[in-house]
């Protein structure tokens, strides 16, 4: 006879996936019943830690990578490429914008540096202390990248999302501090750039996932290649008031890349490649269409609205052209 016990946890396997329901469920309702008195069955119900348990395994067997069917092993792959690919970009960027920071304050006088350091020190203790934080903070997205690609994935997780956190600052900052509110056109656009990647990286490199691998070059080498051409692109256009700009001019010659490489050496591109590429291409897409919206009504110079525009081109093509290999590489693997 089915108890009431039974059948809740029942319903809470039914988070899983068909076919690990199929090979595993049994066995796991046996184990789950097996210290619980059988009159006291219909009085108990799943503890929260084994629904969070099941939950947690119901993600990993989603994003599976061997064994799986091959949707799951598809979906697994290519969000964990997703999530590799876009620490890359916030890694790059985050490292350039302060190198290039403290380069132009040390260089230009002892007004310039002045003016950065107050920036840390003159609007109240609370502020100074975000202030610093999201200025160090986001150096954590360096830390996350070549910890995942050694294999560390705990310190990559954290780090990931430390490195994220400040991006809830223009929400939360005007509730305890007088801050002015952020225009949500660039609020949300950047939490959503940096938490999306932090939590594709969480979920998908799970413990039961293959090691993270680069699909060319060494961490050091395609590391340095980003920050190249990131300080590069803000070299070229320093005025940019938006924080996509550099990243996402980063991903479209590296996509240009990509796909070079996909030609010549078509095995030795990842499986979920253009999957992957395509999916952080609509998100920096996103992102770049919400920071342009506010400029239109705004006396911008021309030349910054053009790159922009221009930018939301190539990244437009380029989603669509990286979506077509995506779908071709499903028909066909």
């Amino acid at each position: 006879m089915t108890t009431l016990l039974e059948t809740r946890y029942r319903t809470v396997l039914r988070l899983l996936p068909a076919y690990y329901r199929r090979g595993r469920e049994e066995e796991m309702v046996e184990v789950y019943l097996w210290d619980v008195d059988q009159e006291l069955q219909d009085q108990s119900r799943p503890t929260l830690g084994e629904v969070a348990s099941i939950a947690a395994l119901a993600v990993r067997s989603r994003l599976a990578a061997t064994g799986a069917p091959r949707p799951y092993a598809l979906l697994g792959s290519a969000l964990r490429h997703f999530a590799l690919f876009a620490v890359l970009l916030q890694a790059a960027a985050a490292v350039v914008d302060r190198v290039l920071e403290l380069t132009w304050a040390g260089t230009h006088g002892a007004r310039e540096w002045d003016m950065f350091l107050t920036g840390f020190t003159g609007r109240g203790p609370l502020v100074s202390v975000v202030e610093a934080a999201q200025w160090t903070l986001p150096l954590l997205w360096t830390v996350g990248f070549f910890a995942l690609l050694h294999d560390r994935r705990r310190l990559a997780r954290t780090s990931v999302l430390l490195a994220a956190l400040l991006t809830l600052w223009p929400f939360a900052g005007p509730l305890v501090s007088e801050l002015e509110p952020w225009d949500p056109w660039f609020a949300v656009p950047g939490a959503l750039f940096a938490w999306l990647p932090a939590l594709a990286l969480c979920a998908a490199h799970h413990r039961d996932a293959p090691a993270a691998v680069l699909p060319v070059g060494t961490p050091g080498l395609v590391f340095a290649a980003c920050g190249v051409v990131t300080g590069a692109s803000e070299v070229m256009l320093p005025a940019m008031p938006d924080a996509v700009w550099a990243p996402a001019t980063c991903f479209v010659l590296g996509a240009l890349g990509w796909l070079l490489l996909r030609r010549r050496r078509r095995d030795a591109t990842p499986a979920c490649g253009a999957m992957a590429l395509a999916a952080l291409g609509l998100l920096l897409l996103v992102v770049r269409i919400a920071m342009l919206y506010p400029w239109l009504g705004l006396p911008v110079p021309a030349a910054l609205v053009g790159a922009a525009l221009g930018q939301t081109a190539a990244l437009t093509l380029l989603t669509l052209a990286l979506t077509v290999l995506a779908r071709r590489d499903l028909a066909v693997r």
